[in-house]
């Protein structure tokens, strides 16, 4: 069974171009079902049945898993058995009829304007890294790209003079982002006098945004960045680098955006999954009437 998970593994990498993150996570909750069948001395996949997948999803919920680590779990193995199906390795697929569980979805974590402009004042832009993080943050907000693509923009992924940003999303899909006059002017500051610095003895790299080595700043190098510089703004709530897209989202549809912009903007292939901000500007409306309008309340 290990031999048709690694397959699948290349698969999911190789020809569907998924995101290294994505693809960890189909690995890990479909090498945990495998490793229960063992337990129940189902060494064939062959051998399993929709009643099988059932107990194993009884046991996630007898462990005390959350919902959405259920309906994830479920997703990762239809997906596993639909590829042996494709791959003739199996005749059917025992996971066709059943069910998802419904999972009650959450508002994202949405930031008000006023604290953006604190978080993007945090930066002392007299030094390298100031001025680089100050950048990446500007970026960051303009754009509303994931963090794995900001840190994986190269220099000439960014169009200064045209103001727009080039950058390649989950399942290796392009796309073309406005870069506003803020976050250009910090990233040609950035790039002009600060980035040379940080350089060294490494001209030929090609990463737009670098740390004090030298090279591609890191996932966790951003998330610490982000993290401290929240903590010097006094932002109360809790801040992750996923916030600063939420807010992106939330405030141009706040401000009059179609919701097909946004989500070409976020690259987000189904606009169910935009609309979810739209929920968030309403909520932000009915407050705004609830403070504002005088007959909105009863005495």
């Amino acid at each position: 069974m290990n031999n048709e998970l690694q397959s699948f593994i290349e698969f999911l990498t190789d020809e569907r171009g998924l995101a290294k993150n994505t693809v960890e996570s189909y690995e890990r909750d479909v090498h945990q079902y495998l490793e229960y069948l063992r337990e129940h001395d189902i060494h064939s996949l062959q051998d399993t049945n929709t009643y099988q997948i059932a107990n194993y999803l009884m046991r996630l919920k007898q462990l005390g898993r959350a919902a959405a680590t259920q309906s994830r779990n479920i997703v990762s193995i239809r997906a596993f058995y639909q590829y042996l199906v494709r791959e003739r390795v199996m005749e059917h697929d025992p996971t066709l009829h059943m069910e998802t569980p419904k999972l009650e979805k959450k508002l994202p974590n949405v930031m008000t304007i006023g604290e953006v402009e604190a978080l993007l004042e945090a930066p002392r832009t007299e030094t390298a890294i100031g001025m680089r993080d100050k950048a990446m943050l500007e970026v960051l907000y303009a754009t509303g790209i994931r963090v794995s693509e900001l840190i994986s923009l190269n220099v000439d992924n960014v169009n200064l003079e045209l103001g727009f940003v080039r950058c390649v999303g989950t399942a290796l899909k392009e796309r073309i982002i406005p870069l506003g006059g803020f976050a250009a002017e910090y990233v040609g500051s950035y790039q002009k006098t600060m980035r040379p610095r940080l350089l060294k003895q490494t001209e030929a790299e090609q990463a737009l945004f670098i740390n004090h080595l030298g090279t591609r700043i890191t996932r966790q190098g951003f998330w610490k960045i982000i993290k401290r510089y929240a903590a010097e703004a006094r932002i109360v709530k809790e801040i992750t680098p996923h916030t600063l897209r939420h807010s992106f989202a939330a405030h141009l549809l706040e401000n009059g955006a179609d919701l097909r912009s946004v989500q070409e903007m976020l690259g987000h292939a189904d606009i169910s999954t935009t609309q979810i901000y739209a929920q968030v500007t309403r909520g932000k409306m009915k407050e705004v009437y609830d403070r504002t309008h005088p007959r909105a309340k009863r005495p």
